[in-house]
């Protein structure tokens, strides 16, 4: 979650979204996990948004930054757009759904990402295409239980655990969750494949207040099945509720 439901506003549709200020109810003290999804899922999604942010990609051969500039319709709808370096410049890509679309300029080429595609790396960062499908509402697919309490980033959080439904199919089997007790902002996630292996770290290392929504400045997302620190996100501008024009969800936009 932090879905990039997690997060960037497109590329991190997961966790790039904001958490309003809904509360718990004062006569729960102990919420059940299916009351803290409920809350998460209604609590991560924007009417609209619109954001610039930088992936500061680690491996082992050494790092390096890309910019872009992103849009979303709820968690549904996002339309990016590579900023720098030069070689990566005009480079975009539009979510539609679960349908997912790239646009390289330098081989004037719409390309429909699909199959085994998926599973591919993201501009060589710790994100495959899968991830940036992943912004199904949790409850929906994973029963969740909370089976403890933990401190991340100096705050009290509940340990939340979720399966895969029976029936179901998903990216990852089983997530811990870990969500911040006061805001229920989700801080830091594993996921884990089917065997039990621990596939993906995601985590919120610095988070800002924007009127009333918590948002994540700063962010990881490490590929644990990879060499290297992982991928780094900040945030540099983010805007709410803002208005985009319909014509940026459509594939003739990646031309324009």
């Amino acid at each position: 979650m932090i879905r990039i439901t997690g997060v960037c506003v497109g590329l991190l549709i997961a966790w790039s979204v904001g958490v309003a200020q809904t509360q718990l109810p004062a006569t729960i003290v102990q919420p059940s996990g299916e009351q803290l999804l409920e809350l998460i899922d209604a609590n991560m999604v924007a009417a609209t948004q619109q954001s610039t942010f930088s992936l500061n990609i680690q491996t082992r051969r050494g790092s390096r930054t890309i910019r872009a500039r992103s849009w979303a319709e709820g968690s549904e709808n996002s339309f990016t757009e590579f900023l720098d370096p030069p070689r990566e410049r005009g480079v975009k890509m539009l979510k539609l759904g679960t349908q997912l679309w790239t646009y390289h300029p330098g081989t004037d080429r719409v390309i429909r990402i699909a199959g085994h595609l998926l599973r591919q790396s993201v501009m060589g960062s710790d994100l495959s295409y899968e991830d940036l499908l992943d912004n199904q509402e949790l409850l929906q697919y994973y029963e969740a239980a909370v089976t403890g309490i933990d401190t991340v980033l100096e705050r009290s959080c509940w340990v939340l655990d979720l399966v895969t439904r029976e029936g179901e199919e998903t990216a990852y089997h089983t997530r811990r969750i870990w969500v911040d007790r006061e805001r229920l902002l989700p801080l830091r996630e594993e996921r884990f494949g089917s065997s039990g292996r621990l596939l993906k770290q995601t985590g919120i290392t610095e988070v800002m207040q924007l009127t009333d929504r918590w948002y994540p400045r700063r962010m990881y997302f490490r590929d644990m099945l990879k060499e290297g620190a992982g991928t780094e996100i900040l945030f540099e501008t983010i805007e709410f509720d803002c208005e985009i024009p319909s014509h940026l969800f459509t594939t003739g936009a990646l031309r324009r």
